[in-house]
């Protein structure tokens, strides 16, 4: 005979479709956002990983003053077992709109090829290649950033162009102007194609004279690739300066950023995200429990009568799981198969705002299903059932007189002599305290998320200032080789580039300071060593400690005992005399590598500067986070105050459900609609207010650690955690006017509690 309490099933659900239903939007929400981000995230990362293969990319390229001849590159193929290609390109200015004009008045270089067919093939993400000699097909991101159509013109060099297409470069995945950059800069920086008749009648000052190269037999692995990468070197140099050449720049592929810094990224941010979602459903299944536990207490005396009519636990307890059950499958399935279609959108547009991918196939992932949908449903489950099972464990006896304690009835709280209202509405708090208690895990997170996306526009432009305020000096020149410059203020330094000796490895800068020094501001002796205060807030170094270093690709190691710390927030750098960085890195008495400077070095020629670090190229990473993640921090906005509403609207829902016999009985005894809001609603009020304040003050202690995580992923270098004080008052305005919108239709549920319910369950 089939189970009469299946007749239940559906008048229960139609009696609290609202909550139901506001449950598993969420859920599919959650769920489908998250799951879509890491399904894109892996596919991308998938298609990444192919691309080295699919396009042909190569395995380094150098540049030389001079162009190779054909027996010159033949004989160095033959040597070296490489193949290698011409890949000329033009570094010219450009502009986003036709006839030289820049909305913002900031110079942008596009880095100009000819058309690719053999090695570094490109990737057509929108239109096509140019055709006609007034054609050009540019980078995708760019091309969005600077809100650059297909068939709109723009100017190169004085000259404009169609654009025809956007494109991916596989070798400029992420869009590094120089390999030496902090940070990519895909708004200002970009790469594109034309014809080769186009690209030749362009300046022919502005061509660098680049080669790309491959193996013919791949190295397994990066030490084999940096064995083979130095012996080709070694092969190479002599015979291009044995031309009266020279080589300018040399890249293998295991050091290239513009390569290698998307591949390290993709998938560094899934920890994140399911950390996201189980937080989310941990809270979620506490309100299923809540909900239910409620279910439960107003239907105990039917509970208690079918417990002894012969029914067992186990039947109640299927019985009471299976709406919240049925849901939450719903919600994980819906969830999944919108990540898997609409919602992948959300990652792709974090991926493909910061970086040039190529195309890429969705594919199946089957540790995302597992958890984004298998895990989430099973702690779903398990919570439900730990909850429902406790209270079953009641005798009918106590469910049939609608007592659901364990222990036995305490007195109640004795409370200040406040104002009978005031005491009434802390009675209320009492009484639902697990509910509140659940409410106010739902806030704090919301705050959290609310926290992130407020602070970050603020504190980016707090970077950038920072940035620009602390820089050594308005120019600081690297150059390819040490030249000598006439210029008064100039001021020699040395630089060599370590990693931190650790399982991170990450970059670190070590200056050699010239004696009395103009421009850096501390006196240093002999054996001193000085680390940015970035490095010290980072790693939690103090004055005394020994920091190690090492050579990424080399055998040297490096111990230094720290002497202080230098203001210099933004970066991970070490500064010693430049006299004790010359014996430590082995080189001559008069090696340098650059200029500090606060004007420009017009003495020097060009072709002997490898970079100039300058205020725009130190801005680089604040602005490109900005311009990749602007949309993220919004989308957290929106997620964090949905949170908060829906929580609210569950959890005072419930509150309201479980008093209706009370509100019945104020209304009896003559007590208005306005002045039962006035008690239970102030009573929401307080908790709400107590529980956002301190959720913020949390929120603000736990952000910081959760932010150096997250920035380790996209700023090599340090951002210290800065919330502009307006952050905390303008997160409570938020929260109470969220609440007050959701306290409207509780209003309404107190105006339609009748009278007579209280007189329906007399006990």
């Amino acid at each position: 005979m089939k189970n009469p309490l299946r007749k239940r099933l559906f008048k229960e659900f139609k009696a609290e479709i609202g909550k139901y239903l506001v449950i598993f939007i969420f859920m599919t929400a959650t769920i489908g956002l998250i799951s879509g981000f890491t399904v894109a995230s892996s596919s991308m990362k998938i298609a990444y990983d192919n691309s080295f293969e699919k396009y042909n990319v190569e395995w380094g390229h150098f540049t030389v003053a001079k162009e190779l001849s054909d027996e010159l590159i033949s004989d160095i193929e033959k040597d070296n077992k490489v193949t290698m290609i011409s890949d000329y390109y033009k570094n010219l200015d450009t502009t986003p709109e036709a006839g030289g004009k820049s909305p913002d008045d900031k110079i942008r270089t596009i880095r100009l090829y000819k058309n690719r067919d053999v090695m570094n093939k490109i990737c057509i993400m929108k239109g096509r290649l140019a055709e006609t000699d007034d054609e050009i097909a540019i980078d995708r991101m760019y091309a969005v950033n600077n809100e650059i159509e297909v068939g709109d013109t723009i100017t190169v060099d004085g000259t404009d162009f169609k654009v025809t297409g956007y494109t991916a470069f596989p070798d400029y995945s992420c869009l590094f102007q120089d390999n030496n950059d902090t940070m990519f800069d895909s708004l200002l920086f970009t790469v594109g194609i034309t014809t080769e008749n186009a690209y030749d009648s362009l300046d022919e000052s502005k061509e660098v004279f680049n080669y790309a190269w491959q193996y013919e037999n791949e190295p397994a692995d990066k030490k084999a690739e940096k064995v083979m990468s130095d012996d080709f070197l070694e092969n190479i140099v002599g015979k291009i300066y044995a031309t009266g050449n020279s080589l300018d720049i040399y890249i293998p592929r295991y050091q290239n950023r513009a390569i290698n810094f998307t591949g390290d990224d993709l998938g560094g941010d899934t920890v994140m995200m399911f950390t996201l979602l189980y937080i989310v459903m941990v809270i979620m299944a506490f309100v299923f429990a809540v909900t239910t536990n409620n279910t439960i207490l107003k239907e105990s005396t039917v509970i208690g009568t079918l417990r002894a009519s012969g029914y067992k636990k186990s039947e109640l307890l299927r019985h009471y799981m299976t709406l919240p059950v049925l849901v939450g499958l719903a919600a994980c399935v819906t969830g999944n198969v919108l990540g898997y279609t609409c919602m992948k959108k959300v990652g792709e547009m974090a991926y493909y705002g910061s970086y040039s991918l190529t195309t890429y196939v969705t594919k199946f992932n089957l540790t995302v299903f597992l958890l984004t949908t298998v895990a989430p449903f099973a702690m779903l489950v398990i919570i439900n059932a730990l909850v429902i099972s406790t209270k079953l464990k009641m005798s009918p006896l106590k469910m049939i007189r609608k007592d659901m304690t364990k222990s036995k009835r305490k007195k109640a709280v004795k409370l200040p002599h406040f104002k009978f209202m005031n005491r009434f509405r802390i009675r209320i708090i009492l009484q639902n305290i697990s509910s509140y208690l659940t409410l106010f895990a739902g806030i704090f997170f919301a705050d959290v998320l609310l926290l992130f996306g407020l602070m970050m526009t603020p504190l980016l432009n707090h970077y950038k200032k920072e940035i620009v305020d602390t820089m050594i000096c308005k120019e600081q020149y690297l150059l390819k080789t040490p030249v000598e410059t006439k210029s008064e203020g100039a001021e020699k330094y040395a630089a060599s580039s370590v990693v931190i000796d650790d399982d991170n490895e990450e970059e670190v800068t070590v200056y050699g300071i010239s004696p009395d020094s103009r421009y850096f501001k501390k006196d240093m002796k002999e054996g001193d060593i000085y680390i940015s205060e970035g490095y010290a807030k980072k790693y939690g170094i103090d004055v005394g400690d020994t920091i190690k270093l090492k050579d990424e690709y080399e055998d040297g190691k490096y111990s230094f005992k720290v002497s202080g710390t230098y203001y210099y927030p933004s970066t991970i750098s070490v500064f010693m005399p430049i006299e004790d960085f010359r014996s430590v890195f082995d080189v001559d008495e008069e090696y340098f590598t650059g200029y500090f400077s606060d004007k420009p070095l017009d003495d020097i020629d060009s072709s002997y500067v490898l970079s100039i670090i300058d205020e725009a190229a130190m801005t680089k990473a604040s602005r490109q986070l900005e311009t990749s993640m602007g949309s993220m921090f919004q989308l957290f906005n929106v997620f964090a105050m949905l949170l908060f509403a829906l929580m609210v609207y569950l959890l005072t829902k419930i509150i309201i459900e479980k008093n209706t016999n009370s509100i019945s009985m104020t209304k009896i005894l003559g007590y208005t609609n306005r002045e039962i809001n006035g008690l239970y609603m102030t009573a929401n009020v307080w908790v709400v207010i107590i529980s956002t304040l301190i959720g913020i003050f949390i929120s603000a202690a736990t952000i910081k650690p959760i932010f150096s995580a997250m920035m380790a992923n996209y700023v090599s270098g340090y951002m210290d955690c800065y919330i502009a004080p307006y952050i905390y008052p303008l997160m409570i305005v938020i929260s109470l006017v969220v609440f007050l919108l959701v306290q409207l239709t509780q209003m309404k549920k107190i105006k339609s509690i009748p009278m007579d319910e209280a007189l329906k369950n007399v006990e």
